[in-house]
């Protein structure tokens, strides 16, 4: 590079805006040219052609992402840094496609506009890897506009075009698997097959088998040759949920996968191309699991080329209230009684911790839906779920355990106060999570009572009385994942 300041165009309707960043860009040392049309931006492009140029989407005469998709063509070694106040992932992802070098949600940090300038006189953009997207679907589930949220479309957008391996990580509830699907749903594979595996679901001895599938006779009850997950994504995305919990001679033989791309079968010989994207997805510190020796370290550094870490919803209370009217939408989409939300509802929502994350709101705003009263929710039906000043009165195996039992014992003083003093409360506590506990193991294990007992250290007689005494029929119990 030289030392001759660079010529950027401003393109935005906002004549405050233009102000604005124009002179924190002059700072840096850029001549700024600055325009309010597309027209005008056009004019400019003949006059002479600046080094960088910056974009609103939203201006008076057309879109600047249509625009910005012609002047890839046009000028293809113009870096186009876009800035836009509809801040969703269909508009990150349209930057991307669009071939722009970056895109900034407004408000944005004029030091992050900056930087992004430089970064763009340094490296200069190269024609997007994939052909564009058919339709984006502006619908899609991943919703909020804080910044937390902005970081982590900025970061799907750019992945989409690319096969890279992605490690979504964050709390339960905070929407792992709609960022696997979304990535999928947008990028190069969205017409082929996006198949789930959870491996917390899945007995550990069959997990091999479940994920690249099994011959006849390799096993007792392997009647019939069966395909794995990898052969049924083949061509497509393998989402590994709670990857985690993946038993280490399972970790060994999928890292041998990632490495060479091929596989067999259980039981089998024909070698089988890996033809998959693979994303995989924890709640736990894959990290410090390498550490204590209950992870590959070799197998987290292959699975975690592209880390998305996902907030939870108390470091992003501002998309509380959009994400809230959403599911309150799509209950009376799916039928359900239409509601709206009280002012003293939404700030009651804001103040909430949700240990349950997005699934939490999500369920709240679907069970008020059917049993509120009015079509307005009001804060006093709020609190009857999730209790006085936010704090939900939910079984303790639902959140985190220090604070639930807290929020459990603050319940009891209010609702029952006598019960603080009656010896009652161990016993009242142990009851509440003794049922959630069974449940939970039983589902891991795959209603195999055995293997659960043996888990919790109890005698397998043990457990069948304490499922008599609880009610709790494992015959009829759901096949799925630990909450």
């Amino acid at each position: 590079m030289t030392n001759a300041p660079a010529r950027i165009l401003l393109v935005d309707d906002d004549a405050a805006i233009r102000t604005v960043v124009a002179q924190a860009l002059r700072r840096d040392g850029h001549i700024v040219q600055t325009v309010g049309t597309l027209g005008q931006l056009r004019a400019e492009l003949r006059a002479e052609p600046p080094d960088v140029l910056v974009t609103d989407v939203v201006l008076p005469d057309g879109d600047g992402l249509e625009m910005a998709t012609q002047l890839a063509v046009e000028h293809p070694d113009l870096p186009i840094i876009v800035l836009s106040a509809q801040n969703t992932l269909t508009t990150a992802v349209r930057a991307t496609e669009a071939g722009a070098f970056d895109y900034l949600p407004k408000p944005f940090d004029l030091d992050t506009l900056a930087l992004a300038v430089r970064g763009a006189l340094v490296r200069r953009r190269r024609a997007p890897d994939s052909a564009p997207v058919d339709s984006i679907d502006a619908s899609l589930p991943l919703i909020g506009r804080s910044p937390a949220m902005q970081d982590v479309y900025r970061v799907i957008a750019r992945v989409v075009a690319t096969d890279l391996t992605v490690l979504v990580t964050g709390e339960s509830g905070t929407g792992k698997e709609l960022v696997a699907r979304a990535i999928h749903d947008l990028g190069r594979r969205r017409r082929a097959p996006f198949i789930a595996l959870n491996m917390a679901a899945i007995p550990r001895e069959l997990i091999e088998a479940e994920l690249f599938g099994h011959e006849r006779g390799a096993f007792t009850g392997a009647a019939q040759r069966s395909a794995g997950k990898f052969e049924q994504a083949a061509g497509g995305t393998l989402f590994l949920d709670e990857i985690g919990d993946m038993p280490m001679e399972a970790q060994t033989r999928l890292l041998r996968v990632l490495q060479s791309g091929e596989f067999t079968s259980v039981g089998g010989a024909r070698v089988i191309r890996a033809d998959v994207r693979i994303v995989a997805a924890t709640n736990k510190t894959l990290a410090a699991q390498v550490q204590s020796g209950q992870f590959r370290e070799d197998l987290f550094y292959r699975l975690n080329v592209v880390p998305i870490a996902l907030p939870p919803l108390r470091e992003r209370r501002q998309d509380v209230a959009l994400l809230a009217r959403h599911f309150l939408d799509r209950a009376a989409h799916d039928g359900l009684p239409r509601k709206s939300l009280s002012p003293e509802a939404l700030q009651l929502l804001e103040a909430h911790d949700w240990p349950g994350n997005v699934r939490e709101l999500e369920n709240l705003m679907r069970r008020s839906a059917v049993l509120g009263r009015d079509a307005i929710i009001d804060a006093g039906e709020l609190r009857g779920a999730l209790g006085e000043g936010g704090e939900r009165a939910v079984p303790v195996a639902d959140a985190d355990i220090d604070g639930a039992v807290r929020a459990w014992l603050r319940r009891i003083a209010r609702e029952q106060p006598a019960a603080m003093e009656d010896g009652t409360l161990y016993d009242r506590l142990i009851a509440e999570v003794e049922r959630p506990l069974i449940e939970a193991m039983l589902d891991r294990h795959g209603n195999n009572q055995l293997r659960a007992a043996r888990a919790m250290g109890l005698n397998r007689n043990t457990l069948r009385k304490r499922l008599d005494d609880l009610g709790i029929d494992p015959g009829i119990r759901a096949y799925g994942a630990l909450p």
